[in-house]
């Protein structure tokens, strides 16, 4: 299995980040950390290990990029005005320079946006804003409201909110989508939502499904048995769906 090891200086994060490669060919698959996760924690989880089949044959390849969690929505010294806007940075760093990066790389038409637990918030979210950007979005355990208090998961804004956290929450701006063109460009995406039924962001799971099937975006959404949150389910997961 071919793999690669990229770092660059990011002018609009202003701070080297690093990314891996694994594959040739095939549909190009944006993969997202985990809450405080790095570019090389979907190999630590031997998920990579589980689409080794695909990735060999062509299928799929896979563009692990590293996370900032620690500088935006975990950056809790930070005013959470500032959390979010390093956020938008990083956005901005995977728009301009990631995804160029994979298109200089591979010139399938297909681009897959894809994470787990908070790396399926990054995934979604940009897909759901970007949606001119990404064929298919596979988010597996995912939180798409950092806003609420669950479980032991906190508001991530303490209470704050402006525009950026509204349109950085894709149960809170998905509803008011009234765009023609944005909404057909969603309705032609291919989303794949999988979830466990003990999951504490099962029923956010479930408000997302109900506002994609309001906005008649086709979507599907699999409940899968126990809390299902944690590299044991994503490994079995990845091969099925992706």
């Amino acid at each position: 299995m071919q793999r690669e090891y990229h770092k660059w200086w990011s002018n609009h994060l202003q701070r080297d980040m690093e990314l891996l490669v694994f594959g040739h060919a095939g549909k190009k698959v944006l993969v997202f950390p985990t809450r405080g996760g790095r570019f090389y924690e979907y190999e630590n989880l031997r998920i990579t290990d589980r689409l080794k089949e695909k990735i060999e044959q062509g299928k799929i390849q896979l563009f692990c990029v590293d996370g900032i969690d620690g500088e935006s929505f975990y950056c809790f010294w930070a005013h959470p005005s500032g959390r979010i806007a390093r956020y938008v940075a990083y956005e901005n760093y995977i728009l301009n320079e990631v995804l160029p990066f994979m298109d200089g790389k591979n010139d399938h038409p297909v681009r897959v946006s894809h994470g787990c637990s908070l790396g399926a918030f990054h995934a979604a979210n940009i897909a759901f804003r970007h949606p001119q950007h990404f064929s298919e979005l596979v988010a597996f355990s995912g939180r798409f409201d950092l806003t609420l208090n669950v479980e032991y998961f906190k508001d991530l804004f303490d209470g704050y909110y402006n525009e950026d956290v509204y349109f950085n929450t894709p149960t809170h701006f998905l509803p008011n989508i009234q765009d023609p063109e944005i909404l057909n460009q969603l309705k032609q995406m291919k989303i794949v939502l999988v979830i466990g039924e003990e999951d504490p962001f099962y029923q956010n799971n479930r408000n997302l499904s109900d506002i994609l099937r309001r906005k008649k975006i086709r979507h599907q959404i699999y409940v899968w048995a126990e809390r299902a949150h944690r590299g044991y389910y994503w490994r079995r997961m990845a091969p099925i769906y992706l």
